[in-house]
Parts: C-alpha cells; sequence; structure tokens
C-alpha cells in the first residue's frame, strides 16, 4: 500500500493539498458564520455571506499559489515553510478585509461582514492548514520509522551544533538507519540541559560514558566535522571507554538544515575509521595542486607500492601528460594502470615498466628512451627486520638502487629528483634506517647549483595501512580471534595517512632547491599499544576481554621512539606552515665515496661483517 501510494501522491500531490485547503477554508469560514447564528438573523446576511465565502476562498488561493505552499514537500519542511504559511494567511486576510469592505459599501448591499467573520475565519484557516501539514509531517515521519522493522540501535550524538541538528532532522526521516536519537552531549554549557528537537542534551563529552550505561546506547555519531585533532582525540578516547559503535559525520560536507538538503545527510554517515581515532589534523591536500605537473613526464619507482600507487593518482589527477610506472614486481603496476585508464582514459599516457632498479643499463635504456621530467624515487625494501636478517640486500637495492636511479636521472636531464625517505633515517640502530640515511646523503652529494637535474628529499613517518603496516597485520589477527601481537608496551610512532605522504611528497619537488631534506609537521606520535586498542573496539570487541593482547618484545634493530630530526639539523620553516626543511649536515665527500667502494664490494661478495663495519663508519647504528 505504502508503495501504491509513493507512486501516486507525486502526481496529485498539488491537486490534493488544494482540495484539503478548499475544504479548511470552507470548514473556517463557516464556522464563523455558524458562531453567530443567535446574534444575526442569517437571511438578512445570505448574500453577503456567500459572496464574502467566494471572495475568501479566491483570496486565500491566491495567496497561498503566490506564497509556494503547493510547491513545497511538507514531509520535509521546518520553520521557514512554516512562516511563509502564517504570512500568506496573514496577507489573505487583510487582502479579504481590503476586498470586502470595498464591494459591499452601501448602497450595493444592505448588509457588511460582520468583524468576527473576519478574525475567526481568518485565524481558523491560518492553523487548520498549519495542523494538517504539521500532522502529515509528523505522520509521514513516524510511519517511516516504523517501516523500518527490527529493534532500532539507540543513539548518542556528540555535538549539539548545526551538524547534529541536521542529523537529528535527517535520520527522523531515515528509515533504512533504524536509530533512535536518545540524546546529545556538547561542551558548550550554554546548550547543556536543554533540548534541540525535543532531544535532550544531556551533559558535556566526559558524562558520555554515563549516559551511555544509563540509557543503553548502542551507537555514538560524531557530529563535529570540524573539530581539531587534539578535541577529535580526546572524544574518541572518551568514546573508547564504552563498547558502544561509533559513526561519524565526514568533514568534507558543510551540512545545512534547510529541508530540502537535511535528509541527504544521513547518506554521509561513515564508520569512524583508525585515521579518525588518531586525531591528527589532516594536511588540506587541496593547496597542493602542482602546476609544474601540468604535460610532464613522470617516472615514479616503486609504482605497485602503496606510495608508489599513491603518487601515480596524484601524478594523473595534477595533470601529468605521461606517467612511467616502473616496479620490479608486475602485479602492483598491473592493477594501477587497469585504475587509471578506466579512471583518465586516452588523457593520460600510462605505461608500466617491469624493472629492477639494481640493473643500470635497464634503467639507462629506460631513461633514454621516455626522458622524464620529473623522478619520484619510492622503490625501496623497508621491513626493519627482514633487512636486519639480509643486509645485502638492503644495500643492494636501497643503497645502489638510489645510485642508479639518480645518475640516471642526472645523465638524461630530468628536472627534478625526489627521494622517498623516512624518520627511520634518523640517528638510526637499524639496517633500513641506515641505508636511507645513506640515501640521503648520495643524493645530497649529488645536488649542485651547476646540475641540470634538481635533488631533494622527504622524510615522514610511518603510513597507515601501508603493505605490511601495524594496522592490516592487527586487522587480521583481531578478525582471526586474537591475540594482537604488540612489540613494547612503550613504543610510539608517527603516522599519516597515504594521501597526506603523498601531498607532502608533491610539494615538496615544487619547492625544491637542490638537496633540501622535507619534513612534515607530523603532529604527536601515538602509541601502538593505543592504536591497537582503537582497532579492536572498532571491531566491536572489547580489549583484553574479546581479545587478548601479547606483548612479544621490540624486534632486531628496532627503536621505541622514532625521530624526524638529528640534533645537528634543526628546522627551518617554508612557505607552507605544515612542511619544514631540515639544515642540511655537511658530508665528508671523500669518505662517503670510499665507503660506498666498501660496500658494492661487500655486498656483492656477501661479506656480511665488512658490510656492516662499513654501515656503521659511515653512520653509526650499533
Amino acid at each position: 500500500m505504502k508503495k501504491t501510494w509513493d507512486k501516486f501522491a507525486p502526481r496529485y500531490r498539488r491537486p490534493l493539498l488544494m482540495a484539503v485547503d478548499f475544504l479548511l477554508f470552507s470548514a473556517s469560514y463557516f464556522t464563523s458564520w455558524f458562531i453567530l447564528l443567535r446574534r444575526i438573523a442569517i437571511g438578512e446576511h445570505l448574500f453577503v455571506m456567500l459572496l464574502g465565502y467566494a471572495f475568501f476562498i479566491l483570496i486565500f488561493f491566491l495567496a497561498f499559489w503566490v506564497a509556494g505552499m503547493y510547491e513545497s514537500l511538507w514531509r520535509y519542511a521546518e520553520a521557514y515553510e512554516f512562516f511563509k504559511l502564517m504570512l500568506a494567511a496573514a496577507v489573505a486576510v487583510v487582502l479579504f478585509v481590503l476586498v470586502t469592505w470595498l464591494a459591499f459599501q452601501p448602497p450595493r448591499v444592505e448588509a457588511r461582514l460582520p468583524i468576527t467573520v473576519y478574525f475567526i475565519s481568518g485565524m481558523m484557516a491560518a492553523g487548520s492548514t498549519m495542523f494538517v501539514r504539521t500532522a502529515y509531517r509528523a505522520l509521514r515521519n513516524s510511519l517511516a520509522r516504523r517501516g523500518s522493522g527490527g529493534k532500532r540501535k539507540k543513539v548518542l550524538i556528540v555535538g549539539a551544533g548545526e551538524t547534529g541538528l541536521a542529523i537529528i532532522h535527517a535520520l527522523g526521516r531515515a528509515p533504512a538507519y533504524n536509530y533512535e536519537i536518545v540524546c546529545a552531549v556538547d561542551d558548550d554549557p550554554q546548550k547543556q540541559r536543554r533540548k534541540i528537537l525535543n532531544i535532550p542534551v544531556a551533559g558535556a563529552v566526559q558524562d558520555i560514558p554515563k549516559l551511555v550505561d544509563r540509557h543503553g546506547i548502542q551507537v555514538i555519531l560524531l557530529a563535529v566535522p570540524h573539530a581539531t585533532g587534539k578535541e577529535r582525540r580526546r572524544i574518541s578516547s572518551i568514546c573508547a571507554k564504552t563498547s558502544c559503535q561509533l559513526k561519524k559525520i565526514p568533514d568534507i560536507f558543510d551540512f545545512e538544515t534547510d529541508s530540502a538538503t537535511a535528509p541527504s545527510t544521513v547518506t554521509r554517515i561513515e564508520d569512524v575509521s583508525v585515521e579518525d581515532l588518531l586525531g591528527r589534523d589532516v594536511i588540506d591536500v587541496k593547496r597542493f595542486k602542482d602546476k609544474y605537473l601540468a604535460g610532464q613526464t613522470v617516472l615514479i619507482t616503486g609504482a605497485g607500492g602503496t606510495i608508489g600507487s599513491e603518487l601515480c593518482r596524484q601524478a594523473a589527477l595534477h595533470g601529468a601528460a605521461r606517467i612511467i610506472m616502473l616496479d620490479v614486481v608486475e602485479n602492483g603496476i598491473f592493477q594501477m594502470k587497469q585504475e587509471l585508464d578506466f579512471k583518465f582514459g586516452q588523457k593520460i599516457e600510462i605505461i608500466p615498466v617491469v624493472a629492477n632498479i639494481r640493473e643500470e643499463a635497464r634503467l639507462d635504456s629506460i631513461f633514454a628512451a621516455y626522458k622524464p621530467n620529473l623522478v619520484y624515487h619510492a622503490a625501496a625494501h623497508k621491513h626493519v627486520s627482514l633487512m636486519e636478517a639480509a643486509p645485502e640486500e638492503a644495500v643492494k637495492n636501497n643503497i645502489f638502487g638510489t645510485i642508479n636511479v639518480a645518475n640516471a636521472a642526472k645523465n638524461h636531464g630530468t628536472k627534478r629528483f625526489v627521494l622517498i625517505s623516512t624518520d627511520k633515517a634518523v640517528n638510526p640502530t637499524n639496517v633500513y634506517g641506515v641505508t636511507k640515511r645513506v640515501c640521503e646523503m648520495i643524493v645530497q652529494n649529488m645536488a649542485s647549483p651547476d646540475a641540470a637535474t634538481e635533488f631533494t628529499m622527504v622524510r615522514f613517518g610511518n603510513v597507515l595501512a601501508s603493505n605490511g603496516s601495524v594496522i592490516p597485520i592487527f586487522k587480521a589477527q583481531i578478525a582471526a580471534g586474537g591475540p594482537v601481537r604488540v612489540t613494547h608496551k612503550e613504543i610510539i610512532r608517527y603516522y599519516m595517512t597515504v594521501t597526506e605522504a603523498v601531498s607532502l611528497v608533491m610539494a615538496a619537488a615544487e619547492m625544491a632547491k637542490n638537496g633540501e631534506i622535507f619534513v612534515l609537521d607530523m603532529g604527536d606520535p601515538v602509541k601502538t599499544l593505543d592504536l591497537a586498542e582503537m582497532l579492536i573496539r572498532l571491531s566491536g570487541l572489547e580489549p583484553y576481554k574479546d581479545i587478548p593482547i601479547e606483548f612479544i618484545g621490540l624486534f632486531p634493530g628496532e627503536k621505541l621512539y622514532e625521530e624526524l630530526l638529528t640534533a645537528e639539523e634543526g628546522l627551518l620553516t617554508t612557505k607552507n606552515k605544515k612542511i619544514f626543511t631540515a639544515r642540511p649536515i655537511q658530508i665528508n665527500k671523500t669518505n662517503l665515496n670510499e665507503t660506498i667502494k666498501i660496500l658494492h664490494s661487500a655486498a656483492y661478495g656477501n661479506n656480511k661483517e665488512e658490510l656492516l663495519r662499513a654501515l656503521d663508519s659511515l653512520v653509526p647504528f650499533r
């Protein structure tokens, strides 16, 4: 029956509404005369009554039509629509008085309209039409909620501002979500102990745990899209004390409380991600629209990895004419080509190249064929524990692979070369970190004011959900029922999203002035243990109760704390307040070149002890 009505109503909505109004106008007018039955003789006023009725109906319909009362969707009507209705009714009454006063002048008619008719009929017409529309709106929303079926989940909203108001409006008309809003919280004292749309603002954020217990809340909806990272972390830590499911309103949507836009907001409700719980102020990617990429040929090494894939996406979005995706593993670049071809079609030339950066001749032929204007060097062996067991491979791939790519860029006139580095290169305690620090030294050494190629480096921390990072590992362990294995209770790391990381790389390439190391303001570091507990709670489970957490000890070469700068470097500001440069350290070029020769001999001669001694002499780490 509901489906039949939904098909029927849009087509005949306006005639039906006008028919209802006709009945209401008629009832209002004649009721005012009925009240006068004992005071006047109706027979003497019959002509005036009927002529006045015609004027009354025509004027009210005209006023309502001009005011758009038959264009509005009354199921979504709010204060503005009802204000227009009252204004239209007031205008109609004024016009009715003027028209009848002029029309019923003696000797044209023997009697006038009683003043009571003006007052009562106008008031009843306005009141009855508003009542019917309000009742229809309430009934429609009530039926929608009942039609959702099943037991409704009790919801607490964090934030009683404009976004919270819009969501309360929208959820009342969204049966698909099957939510019952019980209360809201807000840290603004002026909003507390009050109501918004009959929903009580029951306290502040700190009161969430007791409100959850008191009302049996199952879902907490974060309606604070413009909160700072610090505020989000505080709110998340309080919500994490409950077993509720967390939902959010994405930051990119600017909600309004207008009736036409409110229903669409519910489609924007999403699960809270671990990125939200980390509480970092995300870098605004819109600032990094790299115009210098437009029409350029870009070569990306390690293009099948997490960073490399995002570099490909953003290079395409920023207008690169040709993207050379280079990787030794074909699966990633094959999938990336399918994605970019689907999104951009023939607008961009996408060239996947399977090659090993260790092979100097192969790289030389690739650079000679494609003449890239810009190179992003993201290829590297990065897993700390694996590189501790195979330092020869780390040196071959990370150090000599970087030398090969950088030399090819220099020899073939590449305009910019960007090395993707890591915070593990700062005061390293492992082979991976040392090799990346040596890569930085090599790139810095190749930078020259007279060279055609500008060399720069970008240093950042861990990328959330990248290949081999802790988040996918923790998720798999949670899915298996635990335990979640954390190396140490106190271990902390800097984290960023892959979009932020790549945006930094893009901005660094644009600002490069040869030999600079760019560093992102990454906010506060996060405990890996906190990260594990957040992920467990996001899965709807309780840490230590539903999913155990084990501490297995640090991996070989692993540090408790990561750093972004050495003691000698210090930070220098750039035109972007979120990006800094590290002050360059003087390098002994002779010692660097001689040590690289020793490393080459030791790595390809499988002399592990000599290789480690050479690395330690160049960058002490043991």
